[in-house]
């Protein structure tokens, strides 16, 4: 069976299978198909119905969209989990300031104006920067000096 160059599913099935460290009887047990019927899938040489092609991003835990056409080449990284994004590379600029590419901002709804809490964690296993909303980051604040408050009020009441 011939496919469309910008169908990527058969590379993306195999990558994915391997990275969790499946096997294909593993895949194959979990869609109720045949190992063989797996297999195909894999090498290209059949495709999975649309209703298997759901069943496999929902196990993979990945996108419809990103199983049957995301790019490992083009893109410069591994597929992403559901909800995962890498943008690219951001430059810092002269004066600090950091590009936020329009696939970004159009994803989270980021406008001009709109105002971030930059976090960072210097230890080894989780080193970096985040950027979270300020009224998320406050909402969140509020909520953690609720649950604060309401601990230590139970420990003084005993």
């Amino acid at each position: 069976m011939k496919k469309p160059k910008e169908l990527m599913i058969s590379e993306n099935l195999s990558f994915l299978r391997k990275q969790y460290h499946y096997t294909l009887e593993e895949v194959a047990d979990k869609l109720s198909v045949t190992r063989q019927t797996a297999a195909q899938w894999e090498t290209g040489e059949a495709l999975p119905d649309v209703v298997t092609i759901v069943s496999l991003a929902d196990f993979y835990d990945v996108t419809v969209n990103d199983l049957v056409r995301f790019d490992e080449k083009k893109a410069g990284s591994k597929i992403p989990p559901k909800g995962k994004h890498m943008f690219g590379i951001v430059k810092i600029q002269e004066r600090g300031q950091v590009v936020i590419p329009k696939d970004a901002r159009t994803i989270f709804k980021i406008n001009k104006g709109d105002s971030f809490v930059l976090l960072g964690d210097e230890s080894p296993e989780s080193f970096g920067l985040a950027l979270i909303p300020v009224e998320l980051f406050l909402g969140l604040s509020d909520e953690l000096l609720k649950k604060l408050r309401n601990g230590m009020g139970e420990k003084e009441q005993s």
